[in-house]
C-alpha cells in the first residue's frame, strides 16, 4: 500500500451548498460566476446564491423533501448551476442526465433513480415529456429551464415565488448529494450513491494540486451531467470564485472563439479536443495566448499528443484519472510539478491510499527503490470514494472490499517517486471520445432485433485510432441483414456517442464454457 506523496487536507464536515457558498465575502459576491459562452450575458456569484435559494424554496414549498431525487437533464448553461445546486440545497440528490439520451434512456435513468421532478431545457423538451410520463413524474413537477410556463413550470419564472431556502439538516457523510450513473460491463448503467462529504472532499482534493485562482476564467465545455464537470469545472471553480464560461455543445470554432472573446485561461478538454487543438488548421487563425494550462481526463491522452497541445497553443497541459465512484479524481499531474511524464495521470490526491494487486497472486505490488513496478490491478481508498452503488448490494460488494478499497478495474504502474500510470484495463467499457459505453448495453438492444441471433461488441479503432463500439453479429438463417441495418438499429434506441460504428458478421459469438463471451478474441479479430 502506498498514499499521497502530498499531507493531508481537511475536509470540512458541510454540506456542498455550506463549503461552497457559506464563506462568500462582499468582494466575492460581486465576482462573475458564470458566463454564457454563447450570448456573453454573465451573472454575478450574488445572483447565483440568491436563485439557489429560491430554486431550493419553490421545491420545498412544493414538496421535496431530504432524501427525494430530482432529474436534471441540460447541458452546459449558466441556468445549470443554481438549478443543481438549489436541489442540493434542498436536501434532495441530483441525478444528473446525459444530454444526449434518448426518451428511453432518460426514463430508465429517472426510474432507477426513483426521481419525482425532472428539471430540462425547451429544445428538450419532447424527450423529456416522453420519459417523464413513462417515470411516472406529472406534468407540474417538470420544471422547463426557458420555457412559457403554460404546460409546465417555466424556470426562472418559479423564482418569482420567492420562498425562501429551507431549514434542513443533513449528515454530510451520509446525506446522499448526487447520482450520476456510471456504466457497468455485464449491466444497464448504476447509480453511483456520492455524499455531500464525497464531493466536499474531492473538490479539497484536487484544489491544492490544479492552483486555480480567483482571476481564472474556465472554459466549461466538458458537461457538468457529468462527474468531471460536476467536481472538477462546476464545484472546484465556484469554491475558487474563479469565472466559468459555459459551452453547450463542442464546436471547434465557436471552442476557439470563446477561448479568444473571452480571454479563457484554464482549459479542460478530453483527448478528442487534444487531438483537434494538435493538428486542425483552424487552431492557428486565434489568439489563444490567454491559455496558460489544459488538463485532460475522462480517457487516456497520448503523451505526444499532449506535448503537441503544450508546444502549439503554449501552454501547461496536465493530465487526471477518476471514476465516477470517486466523485471523480483520484490522480493529477499537479500544475507546479515539473518531470512528471505527461503520459501518467500523475501523483494520487491528498488523503488517499492506493494499492497495485499483483493479477496472478493477489499480493501487493509496493513502489521500486528506482524504476517502475510490475503493472497490477488499481485499488483506492479516500474520503472521496462512493458509499455504494444504488439498490445494487452485490455490485457494490463486488466493487468495495471489506477494507474500503474500490476495485477500478484499471491495470496500474507506480514509480519510485509515486507517479501513477494506467497501462490497461480489466473491464470492458469502451471509451468513445471520453464517454464510457457498456458492451452489455448494446448486446441487449442487438438481440432485441428480430434477424439477430446473437451478438457481442468490443472496442475497435477507427482510422483515426479513436476506440469505438464494434459489433459481431450472427444472423438469423435466412437474414439479408446488412452493417447498415445493423448501426440504424442501434442507432434508434441509444445516444448518439453509444452508436455502434462497425459491424462484422460471424457464424458463432466465441464463448467460454460457463457462457462468457471471449472478447479477448474478438479483438484479436
Amino acid at each position: 500500500m502506498f498514499s499521497s506523496p502530498y499531507p493531508d487536507v481537511d475536509i470540512p464536515d458541510l454540506s456542498v451548498h455550506d463549503h461552497l457558498f457559506g464563506g462568500l465575502s462582499e468582494a466575492d459576491l460581486d465576482r462573475v460566476a458564470l458566463v454564457d459562452g454563447t450570448t456573453g450575458a454573465s451573472g454575478t456569484y450574488r445572483t447565483l446564491v440568491t436563485n439557489i435559494g429560491l430554486v431550493a424554496g419553490y421545491l420545498a414549498a412544493h414538496g421535496v423533501k431530504p432524501g427525494d431525487v430530482v432529474g436534471l437533464l441540460s447541458p452546459n448553461i449558466p441556468a445549470f448551476a443554481p438549478v443543481f445546486h438549489g436541489i442540493l440545497r434542498a436536501g434532495a440528490a441530483a441525478t444528473t442526465i446525459n444530454a444526449l439520451y434518448t426518451a428511453e434512456e432518460v426514463a430508465h435513468q429517472l426510474q432507477d433513480a426513483g426521481a419525482t421532478w425532472l428539471f430540462t431545457i425547451a429544445p428538450f423538451l419532447e424527450r423529456a415529456e416522453e420519459a417523464a410520463r413513462t417515470a411516472g413524474i406529472p406534468a407540474e413537477q417538470l420544471v422547463v429551464i426557458g420555457g412559457d410556463g403554460e404546460a409546465h413550470p417555466a424556470y426562472p419564472g418559479i423564482l418569482e415565488e420567492g420562498h425562501l431556502a429551507p431549514d434542513v439538516t443533513i449528515d454530510p457523510a451520509t446525506h446522499i448529494a448526487v447520482l450520476p450513473f456510471s456504466s457497468g460491463t455485464t449491466s444497464a448503467p448504476k447509480g453511483v450513491m456520492l455524499t455531500h462529504r464525497n464531493l466536499v472532499a474531492n473538490v479539497q482534493q484536487a484544489r491544492a494540486l490544479l492552483e486555480v485562482v480567483p482571476e481564472d476564467r474556465l472554459l466549461a465545455l466538458l458537461p457538468f451531467f457529468h462527474i468531471y464537470g460536476m467536481t472538477v469545472l462546476l464545484n472546484l471553480a465556484l469554491a475558487e470564485r474563479a469565472s466559468l464560461v459555459t459551452m453547450p455543445k463542442f464546436d471547434l470554432t465557436e471552442f476557439l472563439r470563446i477561448i479568444q472573446e473571452h480571454r479563457i485561461s484554464y482549459l479542460f478538454i478530453a483527448p478528442p479536443v487534444a487531438v483537434a487543438l494538435a493538428k486542425h488548421p483552424l487552431v492557428a487563425e486565434y489568439d489563444l495566448s490567454s491559455v496558460h494550462t489544459a488538463l485532460s481526463g475522462a480517457a487516456p491522452l497520448d503523451e505526444e499528443l499532449g506535448h503537441a497541445v503544450a508546444e502549439r497553443i503554449g501552454c501547461r497541459m496536465l493530465q487526471g484519472y477518476g471514476m465516477s465512484e470517486m466523485s471523480p479524481v483520484s490522480h493529477l499531474i499537479p500544475r507546479s510539478a515539473e518531470g512528471v511524464p505527461l503520459g501518467s495521470c500523475g501523483y494520487t490526491v491528498p488523503n488517499m491510499d492506493m494499492r497495485i494487486v499483483d493479477l496472478a497472486t493477489g499480493e501487493d505490488i509496493d513502489p521500486p527503490a528506482e524504476g517502475v513496478s510490475e503493472p497490477g490491478h488499481l485499488l483506492c481508498r479516500g474520503p472521496n470514494v462512493m458509499l455504494g452503488y444504488l439498490n445494487l448490494p452485490e455490485a457494490t460488494a463486488e466493487a468495495l472490499d471489506t477494507d474500503g478499497f474500490l476495485h477500478t478495474g484499471d491495470i496500474a504502474t507506480v514509480s519510485s517517486t509515486g507517479v501513477v500510470t494506467i497501462v490497461d484495463r480489466l473491464k470492458e467499457l469502451i471509451k468513445y471520445k471520453g464517454y464510457q459505453i457498456p458492451p452489455a448495453e448494446l448486446e441487449a438492444v442487438l438481440l432485441t432485433h428480430p434477424e439477430i441471433a446473437d451478438a457481442a461488441v468490443v472496442g475497435a479503432y477507427d482510422e483515426d485510432h479513436q476506440e469505438v463500439p464494434k459489433a459481431f453479429v450472427v444472423r438469423q438463417a435466412g437474414s439479408a441483414l446488412d452493417a447498415e441495418g445493423v448501426m440504424s438499429f442501434v442507432a434508434k434506441h441509444v445516444a448518439p456517442h453509444k452508436k455502434v460504428r462497425q459491424v462484422e458478421f460471424l457464424d458463432a459469438i466465441p464463448k467460454s464454457a460457463s457462457g462468457k463471451i471471449l472478447r479477448r478474441e474478438l479483438r484479436k479479430g
